[in-house]
């Protein structure tokens, strides 16, 4: 991990928040719009074009406009059946708590396991008889993995995850959940063994916060969330923040400031901010995705979550890829989409940060094409409804495989 120099706890805690990655997007889009990015361009005229792809992708698959949130729970539904809602209902939980603990370790692994599957892997439904790849097929292998107990290290408690089980986790165990052979490769198949490993680490090292009523496990956070809350209410923000603060110790290789890690953040020196924190841009996209999956498990525990919308877009390849594929974003040299590049690199750190910037721009349009507002149709429900749809369609529409216009380098921890 690099550490910077010169810096409070206050400075790295200030980039452990939605509000961060909001305002340093936003800096970066303003960079573009002045023609003063290194790899791209911005061509904001186009951006109509992306509202109508999005418009119509959400009248196609929610012509009702109810849409849910973009979230774990929505790749656990295989042709109309949702299969965690079938394991749950049928399960005889002690009380509520107990359901949403199970479901925070369910959503938090799973999140977890959900870096790019890369173009070629698929995970054969022994249910449906297909072979699903990509962040369905992930999530319908873990959760085959989390119903038969694989997580847990109660014999008689399968729906859990434990932090000793989870700090020894071997590739091979991951291979096998996971279907992987010489014709069926994952990418970043280590990277996401050692995430968990990391995680299960981190949750034996943090028993007052993963441990408060059981043994540690990630639906410890549960607890802890619910004692955050005030009056039965908690911020999304503030959700956010928590789990950055307490899981984001399991990231490898990674900044940090005043000995505190920052996950998913990276250099860009263009940023300016006059502090010790100029030069990062803040992303977090799998906690803020991981934050948007356990929005309902504390809603149904009968918590009410208030500023959804202080989240921001995510910043990866399928939101990113629909404002590179519809023109919004144009490549300065053109051979790029040739190269495969590192997450670290300016290109990727730009194109990521651009995509949050952009999909607030985005949302605002689609809320005046469908006549609603922030509480009608939150931002994550427009990532679930049609950005992040209409970006793998626009991919598919491209390139045989679906793979998307920019070649990241995936260690199984970012995408």
């Amino acid at each position: 991990m690099t550490a910077l120099s010169a810096a409070t706890e206050q400075d790295a805690l200030s980039l452990l928040t939605a509000q961060a990655v909001r305002s340093r997007a936003k800096q970066m889009l303003e960079l573009g719009r002045r023609d003063g990015l290194s790899h791209f361009t911005v061509h904001l005229d186009r951006m109509d074009a992306v509202a109508d792809a999005v418009l119509a992708t959400i009248g196609k698959n929610y012509p009702s406009l109810d849409i849910p949130f973009h979230a774990r729970w929505r790749h656990f539904a295989i042709d109309g059946v949702d299969r965690w809602q079938q394991i749950a209902a049928a399960a005889a939980w002690p009380d509520r708590a107990a359901r949403a603990r199970a479901e925070f370790d369910l959503a938090i692994v799973s999140v977890l396991l959900d870096a790019g599957a890369g173009a070629a892997w698929r995970y054969r439904d022994d249910v449906s008889g297909k072979a699903i790849g990509r962040s369905e097929g992930l999530a319908l292998a873990s959760l085959d993995m989390f119903a038969a107990g694989t997580f847990s290290s109660d014999p008689n408690d399968p729906y859990r995850g434990d932090a000793d089980k989870l700090a020894g986790f071997s590739v091979s165990a991951l291979e096998r959940g996971f279907q992987v052979n010489a014709d069926n490769p994952l990418v970043g198949l280590e990277g996401r063994a050692d995430l968990l490993r990391r995680l299960g680490r981190q949750m034996i090292s943090s028993k007052g916060i993963f441990g408060q009523r059981d043994a540690s496990r990630p639906g410890g956070l549960f607890d802890h969330l619910v004692a955050q809350s005030g009056r039965g209410m908690i911020a999304a923000p503030v959700m956010l923040h928590e789990v950055l603060l307490h899981l984001g110790p399991i990231w490898p290789s990674r900044l940090s400031l005043a000995d505190i890690p920052l996950g998913d953040c990276w250099k860009y020196p263009a940023i300016k901010t006059g502090d010790a924190t100029a030069g990062l841009v803040p992303l977090h996209k799998l906690s803020q995705w991981l934050t948007y999956s356990l929005i309902e498990p504390l809603q149904r525990a009968g918590l009410e979550v208030s500023d959804i919308d202080g989240l921001t877009g995510l910043a990866e390849y399928r939101n990113g890829g629909l404002f590179v594929d519809l023109g919004v974003l144009a490549l300065r040299d053109p051979l790029d989409a040739e190269r495969s590049h590192q997450v670290d690199s300016a290109l990727v750190v730009e194109w990521r940060a651009l995509t949050v910037a952009l999909l607030d721009l985005l949302v605002a349009k689609i809320r005046t094409g469908l006549d609603r507002d922030a509480a009608s149709l939150p931002l994550a429900s427009l990532l679930e409804g049609g950005s992040w749809a209409a970006g793998r369609a626009a991919a598919y529409a491209r390139r045989a495989d679906g793979s998307p216009p920019i070649k990241v380098v995936s260690d199984g921890t970012v995408f």
